[in-house]
């Protein structure tokens, strides 16, 4: 049996390597290596760049494990999917390398246990179980609630899911997103994204 902890919160540094569903990030000589999803290896940038990991340590009879995310809000999901049960790290993994953290909370709050069903590894029973067992961490939640809609492309919704989770009111984080959306023009990567977004925010 499992449990999650979180002694290391989240790791900057440079990264050293990357796998298929791993990162090595160099933290002051000392590399760590966390699972990701393809999702947040995407997102993290090239060999030899500097990058945050939030991060989750996975404690277990016969390993310590630790996890990495690019954002706030897929660390919080891994959290919710690992605990249903019959779902693992790897089958979380699976589900947030293919679905945001939007797609997620979208699929959980419409009960769309076939969106949930595309991930690797999760067949339409245990899809079934996520969306039932997770429909209070998402149905009464509104993806962006009075500042309009989001601004269109995952970075974007990204950005504004990581303003929500530094303490910004939704229509405040839509507006500061979308302002540096404007201004970056499409392409922008998420750093840039959330850089922008909070100095337009702070004015």
């Amino acid at each position: 049996m499992s449990e999650t902890g979180g002694m290391i919160a989240h790791l900057k540094g440079r990264i050293e390597a990357t796998g298929i569903d791993s990162v090595v990030i160099d933290v002051n000589g000392v590399g760590y290596l966390a699972g990701a999803s393809a999702r947040t290896l995407a997102a993290l940038g090239a060999v030899g760049e500097f990058a945050t990991l939030h991060t989750e340590m996975l404690v277990s009879e016969d390993s310590i494990r630790l996890m990495g995310f690019a954002t706030a809000a897929e660390r919080d999901w891994f959290r919710h999917l690992t605990s249903v049960q019959g779902v693992g790290a790897k089958v979380a993994l699976a589900i947030l390398s293919i679905l945001s953290p939007e797609e997620v909370q979208t699929a959980v709050a419409r009960a769309d246990a076939a969106m949930i069903a595309r991930a690797n590894g999760v067949g339409p029973k245990l899809a079934q179980r996520i969306v039932n067992e997770l429909k209070d961490k998402a149905g009464g939640v509104t993806l962006v609630a009075g500042g309009g809609a989001a601004p269109p492309g995952g970075a974007a919704q990204d950005a504004v899911s990581a303003m929500l989770n530094l303490g910004f009111k939704p229509a405040e984080a839509s507006a500061a997103v979308n302002a540096a959306a404007d201004e970056l023009g499409t392409g922008a990567t998420l750093d840039a994204l959330v850089r922008l977004a909070l100095r337009k925010a702070a004015k």
